[in-house]
């Protein structure tokens, strides 16, 4: 990497305590004292600078130096950087859209108010979930660091989010993975002339099992389940072998088998890094749009789709009065979008340093919340055709949530449209490949942190980290592959990572905005793309968006969810089994703060200045220089 001949090598001017200079062509950020002069050249992103000469002095024309390392501390090679732009782009987009988009969005939208919904969910957009994302890929992109170690280049005595985040990392990789072994176990029973799940002939159905799409008369009463509600309940989850989380019975084979068929996938995309995950995300990431183009097409044409239609986008007004909705555009709009997972500081550390991160926060966002929008259509449709062969309302056929919408209402409409098993293959492949998205970068944090951290030890062992991980996740997603294992995936879903996650993001804003400082950050992003950020985003970083995630946060301490599952209600020690197992990831945060503070020497105030003020000054390249791998 090669930078612009410097005019003159005649001035070296000496940098002043706090202010930006320039030496030996590296534009060095905030230097405490000329003490630090020999640790200044080195350069925190990974690169060293060797000002080259060339035939008798001539610095005109630069030649390759020798892989010299200057400074003490550094990665043990070249970072890697995405080989297109549009490798990091796809895979942004394939982290932010996720299973989340498909079920969640159209669920909490007519929930809401329906089309009313669209106005506190672009609102929280703007003034919140936008400018985090933003800011995040700015952090990752200028700083070159994980979420572990970038805490040093912006404030030391906050490194315990990033432990915190690796945590959560693993609870999501807990349960997330079991929800794509589902969605697999499908795809595998799919192989079929007839779908299992339309017949009640089976060894797993019972007496209630109704299959109203017969053409017998059948009466429909209370007691009555549908085939497809006894394939996912009783066939691939055998939650009637579970008395619920006291009992949660033993493990699934079938369901471990499809678990581990899905981590090694994982493995083999990332493991190489993100030379390897970005050419896999060119399938992952444009996969999902093509199947939802064709099921947008055909629910289109299904009898009764335009009343699914009406019922997802007839405005409610009346809703906008309640509370409740703009604390679910606010939930839904965060972590659809996914800042604080550490995904997107670690993605944008391999992209070069003048990428234009302020056009991709905004590209990949607005992509997100048109496909969120566009997959409501998707489901409704279907749901709409649901209701008019039921002969039912369409509020009656919606009322299952979360993976049940997918896996027992869409997935029983799939099966009762013509050439069904054709639709049921790419139904239940695109969910697979929406979920890999999201696994590929959740681990990916995890493991551009720890490489980061600890360069010296891992760099030469990437392939074996990942493995290790890999292998630490499956055994910790042992628990919901159990016959109870759906209720082990509902708590952890709604205890062990939002409001850690949360606070998380919190805390990350604070200190960005507030200990780092506002115009250090956006001088940060000038150097980057050449603009300084306006007045709207300094306000939201500072105020506006610290206020949304503790509005948030509040929303969920003072009534938090009341978990039920099929027919089983949670008993009420579960909901403290939820806090303190989002608790284990945020006490990271304090328990680093009193570390930091006992091992730091001098007194209280010199302990608390050193602990907020950056260890590492981070330089950017300027000048005549070619940086070479430390």
């Amino acid at each position: 990497m090669e930078t612009t001949l410097l005019n003159s090598k005649k001035e070296q001017s000496a940098c002043k305590d706090g202010e930006d200079c320039q030496e030996n062509g590296i534009l060095q950020k905030g230097l405490t004292g000329p003490g630090n002069k020999e640790e200044a050249r080195h350069i925190s992103n990974g690169y060293s600078a060797v000002q080259s000469t060339g035939v008798e002095g001539d610095t005109r024309n630069s030649i390759p130096a020798d892989n010299t390392t200057i400074g003490t501390e550094g990665h043990q090679g070249e970072r890697e950087t995405w080989t297109k732009k549009m490798d990091f782009l796809l895979s942004v987009i394939g982290y932010a859209v996720d299973l989340g988009n498909v079920w969640r969005f159209p669920y909490i939208c007519y929930q809401n108010g329906g089309g009313a919904f669209l106005i506190p969910y672009t609102i929280m957009a703007i003034f919140g979930g936008i400018p985090l994302f933003y800011m995040e890929l700015a952090l990752g992109q200028y700083h070159r660091n994980g979420c572990i170690s970038i805490w040093k280049k912006i404030c030391p005595i906050f490194k315990g989010i990033g432990f915190a985040i690796c945590i959560i990392a693993f609870y999501i990789a807990s349960y997330y993975n079991t929800i794509m072994a589902w969605a697999l176990y499908y795809l595998i029973s799919s192989f079929t002339s007839q779908l299992p799940w339309t017949s009640c002939k089976n060894s797993w159905n019972t007496d209630n099992c109704t299959n109203y799409f017969s053409e017998d008369n059948i009466t429909w009463t209370s007691h009555s389940t549908s085939p497809a509600e006894e394939f996912y309940t009783r066939h691939v989850l055998q939650v009637h072998q579970s008395q619920g989380l006291d009992d949660v019975g033993g493990i699934s084979w079938q369901l471990a088998l499809c678990t581990m068929s899905i981590f090694t996938i994982v493995y083999f995309s990332i493991w190489k890094g993100v030379k390897s995950s970005g050419k896999v995300v060119w399938v992952t990431a444009t996969f999902p749009y093509i199947i939802l183009s064709i099921l947008l097409v055909r629910g289109a044409t299904l009898p009764g789709a335009w009343r699914g239609v009406v019922f997802y986008l007839k405005p409610n007004w009346q809703k906008l009065l309640e509370t409740g909705v703009w604390v679910d555009a606010a939930a839904q709009i965060f972590f659809s979008l996914g800042p604080g997972f550490g995904v997107l500081l670690a993605y944008a550390s391999y992209n070069k340093f003048n990428n234009n991160c302020y056009q991709d926060a905004l590209v990949t966002s607005i992509i997100n919340c048109m496909t969120s929008f566009m997959s409501g259509f998707v489901i409704f449709t279907v749901l709409g055709y649901m209701a008019e062969m039921r002969s039912e309302d369409v509020s009656e056929v919606a009322k299952d949530t979360g993976p049940s919408l997918l896996f027992i209402t869409y997935a029983e409409a799939i099966a009762n449209m013509p050439a069904a098993t054709f639709f049921a293959i790419i139904f239940f492949i695109m969910m697979i490949t929406l979920g890999l998205d999201s696994t590929f970068a959740g681990l990916e944090g995890v493991i551009t942190a720890v490489l980061d951290e600890f360069p010296h030890f891992w760099a030469k062992r990437r392939e074996w980290f990942v493995l290790a991980v890999v292998i630490t996740c499956f055994f910790g997603s042992l628990s919901t592959l159990t016959f109870g294992g759906a209720y082990v995936v509902k708590l952890l879903e709604e205890y062990a990572t939002g409001p850690a996650v949360l606070t998380v993001v919190l805390l990350e804003a604070i200190a960005v905005s507030w200990f780092y400082g506002i115009n250090q950050f956006c001088s940060d992003v000038k150097e980057m793309v050449g603009f300084s950020p306006g007045w709207f985003w300094r306000i939201c970083w500072v105020a506006i968006s610290p206020i949304f995630l503790l509005f948030i946060i509040c929303s969920f301490l003072s009534s938090p969810p009341e978990l039920r599952l099929f027919n089983y209600n949670y008993p009420r020690w579960t909901v403290l089994l939820g806090y303190c197992i989002g608790t284990s990831s945020f006490i990271c945060i304090p328990a680093y703060i009193i570390y930091r503070l006992i091992i730091t020497p001098g007194t209280f105030k010199e302990r608390i200045l050193k602990s907020i003020t950056p260890e590492t000054p981070t330089e950017i390249p300027f000048g005549d220089l070619r940086l070479n791998p430390v």
